[in-house]
């Protein structure tokens, strides 16, 4: 009788692919995590026990088929388990590498419940994607018919290429307009290269523009072209533009040199990576190279600035956050690995105001957990007479994203949004207050995961066809 294939997490242990030494990571931007061996991923993939209920699938936004590409890489069906991988999620080579695993799918793996440890769901992952890369099993886009509809979307962020990628592949017209001089949006300019290698990124860009999809690139909506313009030109509008506008801080010094943006300084850091000229870190303005850096925020945005800080050099790099390290929003893993390269973090702690005309110091408030508030969470109290000061030359701001103002920006009449700023929006089609326009992404759920943008991306693309439904596609040639 033949081996049973799966179930075999009672004798084999969980073993995440190798992770370079702290030590040798530390000076460049290159991922840190090595490719599984085929052997390896086919061992960790039978690990899955093909649950009835498989709590991974249905805790991933795409609800992505993760027990049946895992039962397919274990039996050596990879060109199979990349077709079931790809026909829910657009960009699983990119998931797999920065999805919060450990919030979403292996953190509700049944096994794990049990003790026995999660399957290694986003290293398969990858590995099964990255295969497809490199045995030529992902095609190009090929719609079997060209249809006559166009569809303009603003923002070429994960939520806009994912959009562009459904749509395109059923034969309509794309064309995505965006505000930076390459298209990614924050996998681009915001993720850093030691968790996601821009080629990765590139290589997608590019099957979507061989694909037939239209960049306009270094467009600002409102000032090079309007809003108006560009539903004039397209039968259906998507807003994707993500949240950018930065949380700021308050207090005595907040406005002094050295104070920066995370979005400010991981961009200057990835331009650097392409090679570009970047004059702001040239002059050390958004360089960390011998200082004292603190950052203050406790998401993954936070955790981004702190190693990006460590690999330019920086003499000291610490992390301020306002409640503990089980009560952060940011992965346990990425916080893992920040610790190994020798971020300090600061627990309970929250700044006060700022030293120096440039910044010498940051006046830190001591806190502790109170009462649990409205989400649950326990409050964060001051403890009085306990300030400090903690010396920086650089202060890096992780506090979160919020919305821009968009009808206000773009001089556009009847685009409703929220209490928050956020555009309002139909749940799951993404449809707006305005006829054929459709948001998604961050810019309607405020700042949030690119799973979730992808998700929304899909959808949308699907309610869009919907409209177009009934209309004839010409048959390509």
């Amino acid at each position: 009788m033949a081996e049973q294939p799966m179930l075999k997490f009672v004798k084999i242990d969980r073993d995440m692919p190798e992770k370079r030494d702290a030590d040798q990571r530390n000076h460049d931007f290159h991922e840190i995590y090595a490719e599984y061996a085929d052997a390896k991923a086919k061992e960790q993939s039978s690990r899955c026990s093909q649950c009835g209920v498989p709590y991974c699938q249905s805790h991933c936004p795409l609800h992505n088929n993760i027990p049946d590409w895992l039962r397919l890489t274990a039996t050596g069906r990879l060109e199979e388990a990349y077709q079931v991988s790809q026909a829910t999620n657009t960009f699983p080579e990119i998931c797999g590498r920065i999805c919060p695993q450990d919030r979403l799918c292996e953190g509700n793996c049944v096994i794990e419940q049990s003790g026995h440890g999660t399957v290694t769901i986003g290293a398969v992952e990858k590995y099964i994607t990255d295969t497809a890369w490199e045995k030529g099993w992902v095609q190009p886009i090929k719609p079997a018919a060209e249809r006559e509809e166009s569809v303009g979307i603003i923002g070429a962020g994960p939520g806009g290429l994912a959009a562009a990628d459904v749509l395109r592949r059923a034969g309509v017209q794309v064309t995505i307009y965006d505000r930076y001089d390459r298209s990614g949006g924050l996998l681009t300019y915001g993720i850093p290269g030691f968790k996601l290698e821009k080629d990765i990124v590139m290589r997608r860009n590019k099957q979507l523009e061989d694909g037939g999809v239209t960049f306009v690139l270094n467009c600002n909506v409102g000032e090079d072209i309007s809003f108006e313009e560009i539903r004039s030109k397209h039968d259906a509008v998507i807003i994707a533009t993500g949240v950018y506008k930065t949380r700021d801080l308050q207090g005595p010094g907040s406005g002094a040199a050295g104070i920066v943006r995370a979005i400010d300084y991981l961009t200057a850091s990835n331009r650097k990576s392409f090679g570009d000229d970047v004059p702001e870190f040239d002059s050390g303005e958004l360089n960390a190279e011998g200082k004292k850096v603190v950052v203050i925020g406790g998401g993954d945005t936070a955790m981004d600035c702190v190693r990006t800080a460590i690999r330019q050099g920086a003499e000291s790099v610490k992390c301020l956050y306002r409640r503990d390290k089980a009560n952060m929003p940011g992965s346990q893993r990425e916080v893992q690995n920040a610790e190994e390269e020798g971020v300090e973090f600061v627990w309970l702690t929250a700044p006060k105001g700022f030293t120096g005309d440039a910044v010498e110091g940051v006046m830190v408030q001591k806190m502790r957990l109170g009462v649990p508030d409205a989400t649950g969470r326990q409050a964060p109290e001051v403890i009085e007479g306990a300030d400090y000061v903690e010396d920086a030359d650089l202060v890096v701001k992780a506090l979160g994203f919020e919305p821009e103002d968009l009808p206000q920006l773009w001089g556009t009449e009847g685009l409703e949004v929220t209490r928050w700023g956020t555009v309002k929006a139909e749940f799951t089609t993404g449809a707006t207050s305005l006829p054929g326009v459709y948001a998604v992404g961050d810019i309607v759920r405020g700042a949030s995961l690119v799973v979730w943008a992808i998700r929304d991306g899909r959808d949308c693309a699907e309610a869009v066809l919907g409209q177009f439904a009934g209309k004839v596609a010409v048959a390509a040639e």
